[in-house]
């Protein structure tokens, strides 16, 4: 599987990007997966469910499995966070992995910058990130891509992993 990252600060414009890759992506015939970091506790289940109730008893993974869907809950119960690695060798096969965050990662990425935000770009400290999906323009050693335009930014992953 070919896998491909977007990065970048908080309310830089990930998840917007994310949301319009997949669907840009997955329109030209790809089949495509998504991993999304989250540094924060979440939960998907919630309090008086039957699959609730299974993880606040003990069990250490629920699946649920419907004709529509399956979502497998895993509780680490103090065990280490499972590297991104570890994650993408749990899916099953697609043509790529879209992944949101990690942006500590090896993998490729897209920086995505916000003026607004003001945060400096992680880009010049990290070879990994191969351009920069942008609001306004940057003097960088790296394409610079418009923030809004999904379809060159799609056509750029798709061109660097080769599909």
């Amino acid at each position: 599987m070919k896998v491909f990252g977007v990065t970048g600060w908080k309310n830089a414009g990930k998840t917007g990007l994310m949301e319009r890759l997949v669907r840009e992506i997955a329109d030209r015939g790809f089949s495509v997966s998504t991993v999304k970091h989250a540094h924060h506790s979440f939960d998907v289940d919630h309090p008086g469910r039957d699959s609730y109730r299974h993880r606040m008893a003990g069990a250490h993974e629920v699946m649920l499995a419907s004709g529509r869907r399956v979502a497998l809950m895993q509780e680490l119960r103090g065990a280490p966070e499972p590297t991104l690695s570890d994650l993408l060798a749990r899916l099953s096969p697609v043509d790529l992995v879209l992944v949101e965050g990690y942006k500590r990662g090896a993998h490729p990425k897209i920086e995505c910058h916000r003026a607004v935000t003001g945060q400096p770009l992680i880009a010049p400290g990290d070879p990994s990130i191969r351009a920069i999906a942008s609001d306004v323009p940057l003097g960088i050693d790296r394409p610079v891509l418009n923030l809004d335009d999904t379809v060159a930014i799609a056509g750029f992953i798709l061109s660097e992993v080769g599909l």
